[in-house]
């Protein structure tokens, strides 16, 4: 039975399903274009232009936000990269040349967040930008980014989940399936389930911050919590090859921990906050020292690396 026979007769197992691009490249003209990497770049500009909104919105230049993305962004790719590699090791163990290939896919961005916000911490001391600030201002940008890059797994036939014959199953090219699956047709489309997660990731942060509830930076704390509950449900759906500990992938430890301190970091946070108004509250005699207390619980943690 020839590919395309084989194709056709796979795809009649369920009612209907999202096809996948038949390759990863987009052709205009002589030009090729890697989905992969344009899902990227316009996920970085949907980014740019929110937080330069976001910046305009607090009175600041919208300038800074191209200077974070240009400081934050090549050490955010960087970073996922190198955070992939880490944890899928086994894949690049005797052919290390291939962790250089960034536009086959892989990119982990937990590594990403961590090496942008160290570039973010360099730029913000330089442009003399209070860091709390500018981290509430990117919170919800960075979910905004991953909402289109996580698209760029489409175009790869990637990163998905268990079989499926749900409506909105996605089909996978039988060379790109494992091969314990390799007579399954269509599949969880794991990357849209992401790419929707973050997207109510957004919307979230950007009513809470709208609330001026928390204090300075808990809002990119507060990301962190939110996403890591989405990614734990996509990664016990995914069946890509992944490094292990204890018969769990390892991106469930790492995000059950981040989601871990994250709930107590803002819990710690603002219980404290909120305790201190309830004593200004209640003791009106000692409103001066305790009004320069409450000043310094709504200036946050440091988050300085």
């Amino acid at each position: 039975m020839c590919l395309r026979e084989y194709r056709s007769l796979s795809r009649k197992i369920v009612f209907s399903s999202i096809p996948s691009p038949s390759s990863g490249s987009l052709n205009l003209g002589p030009l090729a274009l890697r989905g992969y990497g344009l899902m990227i770049a316009l996920g970085v500009l949907a980014a740019v232009w929110l937080m330069s909104k976001r910046f305009s919105d607090r009175s600041l230049s919208p300038d800074h936000a191209a200077g974070i993305a240009m400081w934050g962004v090549p050490a955010g790719i960087v970073g996922a990269r190198i955070y992939h590699v880490i944890t899928d090791w086994g894949r690049f163990s005797g052919n290390w040349g291939d962790a250089f290939k960034i536009w086959k896919g892989g990119l982990g961005i937990l590594g990403g967040v961590i090496l942008g916000y160290m570039a973010a911490t360099l730029y913000c001391k330089r442009a003399n930008l209070d860091l709390r600030t500018a981290m509430d201002v990117v919170a919800p940008s960075i979910p905004l980014a991953q909402m289109i890059g996580r698209w760029g797994n489409w175009f790869n036939q990637e990163l998905y989940g268990r079989p499926t014959d749900l409506p909105w199953a996605l089909e996978i090219d039988p060379e790109n399936r494992p091969t314990k699956h390799i007579e399954e047709a269509t599949f969880h489309p794991t990357f849209l389930y992401e790419s929707l997660w973050n997207l109510l990731v957004v919307l979230a942060l950007l009513k809470i911050d709208r609330m001026k509830k928390l204090s300075r930076g808990m809002l990119f704390i507060v990301y962190f919590a939110l996403y890591s509950i989405g990614r734990l449900w996509v990664e016990a759906l995914r069946i890509d090859e992944a490094t292990k500990l204890a018969g769990l992938r390892i991106n469930i430890w790492v995000f059950s921990c981040v989601l871990l301190l994250s709930l107590g970091a803002i819990i710690k946070v603002e219980w404290k906050r909120e305790r201190t108004e309830e004593i200004e509250t209640g003791s009106p005699q000692n409103s001066s020292s305790v009004q320069s207390q409450i000043e310094e619980e709504r200036s946050g943690p440091s988050i300085n690396p």
